[in-house]
């Protein structure tokens, strides 16, 4: 584990982690002096990724986002998915490409959908 001295993104739109920017010149700047873990050193439960889709649901839940009630029920299929004995994971890709490329635009929930891609990509 190294320290983190956090994060800079500069100019047009970028979503890293929890460091977001956008727009013309923009900056977002994260510090952070305490451990780093690195994506490689841990992967997400099976658990731990549902807890991000309920996250997900809930802010889809509370968006204007033109696709919230297909992204919704996607995302529960996706959840009780998780939640078999053995999880298709053919299925929950296919899933969190299509949840990536539904949200573009709106930064919380494109953050989160790529953790969630992401973390579904190391299972």
């Amino acid at each position: 584990m190294n320290s983190n001295y956090g994060i800079t993104a500069t100019g047009g739109s970028h979503v890293v982690g929890n460091a977001v920017a956008s727009g013309s010149n923009a900056k977002a700047d994260v510090r952070d002096s305490g451990p780093s873990q690195s994506g490689e050193d841990r992967r997400l439960t099976p658990r731990e990724i549902g807890d991000l889709l309920a996250q997900l649901i809930d802010e889809l839940r509370r968006s204007e986002h033109p696709g919230s009630a297909d992204l919704i029920e996607a995302a529960q299929e996706a959840r009780e998915e998780l939640g078999s004995e053995e999880p298709r994971l053919g299925m929950l890709r296919m899933f969190s490409r299509a949840l990536v490329d539904a949200v573009p635009g709106v930064t919380a929930l494109t953050s989160l959908a790529a953790t969630i891609q992401e973390a579904i990509q190391r299972l």
